[in-house]
């Protein structure tokens, strides 16, 4: 399958494989027109170049140059934004808090005056910070849990609404060579990263700045994870990851963790015979957990059109929901970031899909503008050491809090 806006779930970067820049064709110096230079990571959905560059061009208030990047996406832009030759608007996952607090973006919160509650709130929160909005949202991803089942039925298994019903019920399927559950070829640390604790009733990072799992039940729920990986449950060494659902296809797992972006490939070759969860809930104070992200659209503050460069955005991503809905349903298949949308959405109405809209608004969370790369990568080299190797789940817990902790402290937060 196509890697592209997945990637920004598992901090993936898209794949280099053209060059850049595509312009419109339109206007020019003499059009009277002020003209704005539209960057985008590459895409590997087939057709949304050609889309992005037909919406450009249907704008009248400026001459806009779509400018595709592939390589290094994040790096380019992050050099791009400290000189005055980058983009006047740039697609973003995020932005980070240092360019928030350099004052290297604009302040969009105008832009959503009337409908900022019609955004989904989850894929918001990371691009707000001081009660400001610095990108645009503009889809919503999502993982889930795929089921079969035809062979959850045979074994007798129900499908599982708790992680200890996850854990046995993978045990249960696990039958010949077909194994009960699949989370991607390194077991699950990668993929799944904070999502256990957000099913604890945990988070990453709290509301006031603090690390969300510096509890006892961080280690029990991660300890949980390690009976998969020793009760030899997990498919691993999968001819494709789990972005690509062809191991659910091919038989080879009963289950496979995966992004809401294979719903149709999983539609089209097993009909009725699939099911989709969020992933279950442990422990008392737990609730169902689903991860998303979202690219959004921002406005660099080198940039001399700033005024033109917001009303262009706010004109594609607030007022076109036209167009808001083409980008996200019909190249690759993800939610449209305003709540309305999603709801009349035809494509998300019924089946899966619609199950898929109800988990992601009532049970969504992203990773918080201040969950960092370097405690990411403690956090999840921690959980890699708890599944495949079955490390002290405290112990690893408790390394993680600290680096968490130092992060937090640098962003000038209380930890």
């Amino acid at each position: 399958m196509p890697i592209s806006r997945r990637l920004l779930l598992s901090g993936g970067a898209a794949l280099a494989l053209t060059g850049c820049g595509s312009d419109t064709g339109r206007g020019g110096e003499g059009s009277g027109r002020p003209r704005l230079s539209h960057w985008y990571h590459q895409y590997g959905e087939a057709g949304t170049r050609q889309a992005v560059g037909r919406y450009a061009a249907a704008y009248e208030g400026a001459d806009v140059r779509i400018e595709w990047r592939p390589g290094n996406y994040d790096q380019q832009t992050a050099a791009a934004l400290l000189t005055n030759s980058g983009p006047d608007v740039f697609e973003v996952n995020g932005p980070s808090l240092d360019q928030i607090r350099g004052g290297q973006v604009a302040d969009l919160t105008g832009l959503l005056d009337g409908v900022k509650d019609d955004f989904d709130r989850a894929v918001l929160a990371p691009k707000t910070w001081d009660g400001r909005v610095w990108a645009i949202p503009q889809v919503v991803d999502t993982q889930l849990l795929y089921y079969r089942r035809s062979l959850l039925e045979q074994a007798g298994v129900r499908p599982p609404r708790t992680l200890d019903e996850l854990v046995d019920a993978a045990r249960s399927l696990t039958r010949g060579t077909v194994k009960g559950l699949f989370l991607g070829n390194d077991g699950g640390a990668g993929v799944l990263g904070g999502t256990p604790l957000y099913a604890a009733g945990l988070s990453l990072v709290t509301a006031d700045g603090r690390p969300g799992f510096d509890d006892p039940a961080a280690a029990r729920t991660l300890g949980k994870l390690h009976r998969l990986y020793a009760e030899k449950s997990l498919l691993l060494g999968a001819p494709a990851d789990w972005s690509d659902p062809s191991a659910l296809l091919q038989g080879l797992t009963a289950m496979q963790w995966s992004g809401l972006w294979a719903l149709p490939v999983v539609k089209k070759a097993l009909g009725y015979d699939f099911g989709v969860l969020p992933f279950p809930a442990d422990g008392p104070a737990g609730r169902p957990a689903v991860p998303v992200g979202a690219y959004g659209a921002a406005v660099s503050t080198r940039s001399g059109r700033q005024e033109a460069a917001k009303a262009y955005v706010k004109w594609l991503w607030v007022d076109r929901s036209d167009y808001q809905e083409d980008f996200a349903l019909s190249y690759g298949f993800h939610i449209p970031a305003r709540r309305s949308l999603a709801a009349k959405a035809g494509k998300l109405k019924e089946g899966a899909a619609a199950e898929a809209v109800r988990f992601t608004a009532d049970h969504g969370y992203a990773q918080p503008l201040l969950w960092t790369v370097a405690a990411q990568t403690a956090y999840q080299d921690g959980l890699s050491r708890i599944i495949k190797e079955g490390a002290d789940p405290e112990r690893e817990v408790r390394a993680a809090v600290r680096r968490t902790a130092e992060e937090l402290k640098r962003a000038g937060k209380k930890a």
